[in-house]
């Protein structure tokens, strides 16, 4: 398949996290997380982070996402999330399914972003036993629209959480792309800013699979271990999801793959804004544009090839991965402007 920008899950491997696993490779090692490559990812962690945090591995964000606010919540406590969350539109009920019923309070707002006030009137709105006890809320970072929450708005919704005895989850799904938009440290916008546990993507930032579960809160981690085992999340072959984060945090692409990215959706959406009859749906703050055109136009894109998903406000979405490339973009540029000249 010729290069799509439907997702950045449609990547390959990119090179440095692909040493690592060769690396990892050779010979044999301890299972279940014994081994060194394991503990060396999880170093380096605590070094990217500037903190001893507790890190663990999982297989996909999903896991991570649902098992971290299980780990917050009892059975008849709530977790508060934009109405845009991943956790409440794309993980088919596992943050409830795991929490073993933990309910997710939603809270409309523009581009997927919780607001303390939005928050606060969730958390307050009933006090009585019959409700589930609000105890977490989680945030996407960037939301699902693309958009990033800039270190005073994570400050002010922590502090809004501290104020109102509540945890703080973020969803990093594509983390390493909003430390490159806003030109900050990833401790800047999570433990510094009062997050207390952190979902780290692989997949979508140049590895094959894998996420890490980061609690900056260590007593949060009691027993997450048999958490991720009952959950079917501990990897016998640890050291296979652990040497790619080896080797993207290591060598500094874990950022490197994310500006690029960021740097083609710029670069994509300022073309986009000279075409007739399409339009940018929301600021482009990351590796995501979203595009509203005539559905004849997308539809002709699609009969051409491109894929590209349509989920949110009927608009197109494209992703631009670690390996976005120039030609391909210039084509679907083409396509776009071609289609959207075509007399209606």
């Amino acid at each position: 398949m010729d290069q799509q920008f439907a997702s950045d899950n449609y990547a390959g491997i990119c090179p440095e996290a692909m040493l690592a696993l060769q690396q990892a490779n050779a010979g044999h090692a301890p299972s279940y997380g014994e081994d060194p490559w394991t503990q060396r990812a999880a170093d380096a962690f605590r070094t990217l982070f500037g903190r001893a945090c507790e890190v663990f591995f999982v297989f996909n964000g999903t896991a991570a996402n649902s098992l971290a606010l299980a780990a917050l919540c009892q059975s008849y406590h709530s977790v508060i999330c934009a109405e845009a969350a991943h956790v409440e539109t794309d993980e088919c009920g596992a943050p409830e399914f795991f929490s073993n019923g933990s309910k997710l309070l939603v809270a409309p707002g523009s581009g997927g972003k919780l607001t303390p006030e939005a928050i606060r009137r969730l958390a307050l709105a009933r006090g009585d036993i019959h409700y589930p006890k609000p105890r977490a809320v989680t945030i996407t970072q960037p939301t699902e629209t693309g958009e990033v929450y800039a270190p005073e708005e994570i400050r002010a919704i922590a502090a809004e959480c501290r104020a109102l005895g509540l945890k703080l989850h973020m969803d990093g799904a594509r983390f390493a792309n909003a430390c490159a938009s806003l030109g900050c440290s990833p401790a800047e916008i999570t433990w510094q800013a009062g997050v207390d546990v952190l979902c780290f993507g692989g997949t979508k930032n140049g590895m094959a699979v894998g996420e890490a579960v980061i609690f900056f809160d260590a007593a949060l981690a009691e027993d997450f271990d048999y958490r991720c085992k009952q959950a079917g999340q501990l990897a016998s072959k640890m050291r296979f999801l652990a040497a790619p984060w080896v080797g993207l945090l290591e060598s500094g692409a874990w950022l490197r793959n994310a500006a690029h990215g960021n740097r083609c959706a710029l670069d994509f959406a300022a073309a986009v804004e000279t075409l007739p009859g399409v339009e940018i749906m929301f600021p482009v703050q990351s590796n995501a544009v979203f595009l509203k055109a005539p559905p004849p136009v997308l539809d002709a894109l699609k009969e051409k090839g491109w894929r590209f998903y349509t989920f949110i406000g009927g608009g197109a979405r494209f992703m631009f991965a670690w390996d976005a490339r120039e030609d391909a973009m210039r084509r679907l540029l083409q396509d776009l402007e071609q289609e959207g000249r075509r007399p209606s």
